[in-house]
């Protein structure tokens, strides 16, 4: 996965992401849309024979580490319904 600034403000910032599954930047959509700092998150593909993704954050803070706390949080989300598909595995 590869990420770029597309354009950056205060409360404002627009990325494109290639190399990467739009599933995935969906994910992080959806944990950034429950924090209550965030006005606005987007994922749109720009074009699908091109693998390039754009995402754009609004926010009442710094979008860079909302964004940040968003993966972070959707990876300890995962490792837990890793956790939990695993326990259910091993009991059969």
């Amino acid at each position: 996965m590869n990420a770029q600034v597309i354009s950056s403000e205060p409360k404002e910032i627009s990325l494109s992401v290639t190399e990467t599954d739009i599933g995935i930047l969906y994910i992080i959509q959806h944990e950034l849309l429950q924090d209550s700092n965030i006005d606005f998150a987007g994922v749109i593909v720009k074009h699908p024979l091109t693998n390039e993704c754009w995402m754009r954050i609004n926010s009442k803070s710094k979008p860079l580490g909302e964004i940040q706390k968003a993966a972070d949080s959707a990876i300890k989300k995962a490792d837990e319904f890793k956790q939990l598909f695993n326990s259910k595995i091993q009991v059969n």
